[in-house]
């Protein structure tokens, strides 16, 4: 459907992935019209506006009511439909958790929950609409797929395979407009498998989302200064790849993880707890986010260099480490 080259690579970095997901949508509707999009009053925001015009008999707005949005997908996926509903990640998680629980998690109605702006993405609007905490709730729901694309090459990629994908599944969006590219060419792509980007090391660097590009360009200053740091996308933070997490013993001795979300039951808690359930104890795990609080509300780039999870800040933390 999509040529993926370096071209598509900065035009949708500069248009952010909310943007980039309702083009998706949109491409995918010409040929599919099982899709249903879904969106709590934010059909502008999810990219969606121009789907809701070519498309209407497609789309749903169902208002400001979070948890009808789960209702009203579930009822459309268990009538077989390819159902994707966005709003923003707090309310996805947090205002809608109860239907989320019953409706994904117990029933496992296979609907596509897509969480916009997650991290920080929505800067001055501040704690409110930030999403910090929707992985840590939704993790602990019983077979809910979880997935934080790197840039908008894997959001397309995650997208097109969630068609085939049994179960009920969170995409969580972060970053927004001129996010780092972390992909610039086709690639192969799986839910369930973590991709290697820099060949794991004594000390490697896991993140997800659009943290892995700030983390990534760290990494490659570091190797052109002469250091060696190993860095892997776990896209799929739940659930984790256990055969990436077997690999590390022997190889890893620090693994840092940088995650735009509270390190309470995030990417490096489900990390911790993997290697925990492998029975390795020689690798330590350490979590760089937010760290059990508010944080001060600011714009995107504020907040990211304040917690050091900008590429200044990542490079820092390596740096003191190394």
């Amino acid at each position: 459907m999509f040529e993926l080259n370096k071209k598509l690579a900065r035009g949708w970095s500069r248009m952010g992935p909310r943007a980039v997901y309702g083009l998706i949508l949109f491409e995918l509707a010409k040929t599919n019209p099982n899709i249903m999009a879904l969106s709590a009053d934010l059909g502008r925001s999810s990219g969606l506006d121009r789907f809701s015009k070519e498309f209407p008999d497609q789309f749903l707005n169902v208002g400001i009511a979070e948890q009808n949005l789960i209702g009203i997908s579930s009822g459309l996926a268990r009538m077989k439909f390819d159902v994707f509903a966005s709003t923003f990640a707090p309310f996805a998680s947090l205002r809608a958790g109860e239907q989320v629980r019953m409706n994904m998690g117990y029933m496992q109605e296979p609907v596509r929950l897509v969480g916009l702006a997650s991290g920080f993405a929505l800067g001055f609007l501040g704690n409110s609409h930030y999403g910090i905490e929707d992985v840590a709730v939704l993790r602990a729901i019983p077979g809910i797929t979880i997935v934080s694309p790197a840039d908008c090459f894997e959001l397309y990629k995650c997208i097109v395979a969630s068609l085939d994908y049994p179960g009920p599944m969170y995409i969580r969006l972060t970053g927004g407009v001129n996010m780092p590219v972390v992909y610039d060419a086709d690639y192969e792509f799986d839910i369930l498998k973590a991709d290697v980007i820099s060949e794991v090391s004594d000390i490697t660097v896991v993140s997800a989302g659009a943290t892995l590009g700030f983390a990534k360009l760290a990494v490659e200053e570091l190797k052109d200064e002469g250091t060696h740091v190993g860095l892997v996308n776990v896209h799929t933070i739940k659930p984790i790849d256990k055969e990436f997490i077997s690999k590390l013993e022997g190889k890893c001795t620090k693994l840092v993880v940088f995650e735009e979300h509270t390190v309470i039951g995030g990417l490096g808690s489900a990390i911790i707890d993997a290697l925990d359930e492998a029975k390795i104890r020689s690798v330590e795990v350490i979590r760089c986010g937010v760290n059990d609080e508010y944080p001060k509300a600011g714009d995107y780039n504020y907040m990211l260099s304040t917690l050091q999870l900008d590429s200044v800040g990542i490079k820092t933390k390596l740096c003191e480490l190394l």
